[in-house]
């Protein structure tokens, strides 16, 4: 076959594909600088310790990542059948997803734009 043949391309893509188990989130409403604020609390615990600063913490933001971070461990779980007690958090980011754009009415006739910012979080575990 060709190098740039669609079947090898698509088999060396797959045969770099990180096996590492995760969960994604996307489309939370949540902007990406408050979403880093927890995001940055929990990396490189292990994961019982990194449910426990979730459980407590106040912002929306962390209620939303403790349920991602619940169904990062059902998947390594049961897809990878990896130990929950062994799995610590390998990387946890935030990207900027769409922006849903609304105008609130000021003074004299003007209209203020309100940016209303969506962001799509990932976290991968690993074994120790």
């Amino acid at each position: 076959m060709a190098k740039g043949h669609r079947s090898q391309i698509k088999r060396e893509r797959n045969a770099n594909k990180d096996t590492r188990p995760s969960a994604k989130l996307s489309y939370a409403r949540v902007s990406v600088q408050k979403a880093c604020f927890v995001l940055d609390a929990i990396r490189g615990k292990d994961v019982t310790t990194a449910l426990g600063i979730l459980e407590y913490n106040p912002r929306y933001a962390s209620a939303v990542t403790k349920k991602l971070l619940e169904s990062a461990i059902a998947n390594a779980e049961n897809n990878n059948g990896m130990n929950p007690e062994k799995l610590y958090i390998a990387e946890c980011y935030a990207n900027s997803g769409p922006i849903m754009k609304r105008v609130k009415p000021r003074a004299q006739g003007r209209a203020y734009r309100i940016e209303k910012r969506m962001c799509h979080i990932t976290i991968v575990l690993d074994e120790r």
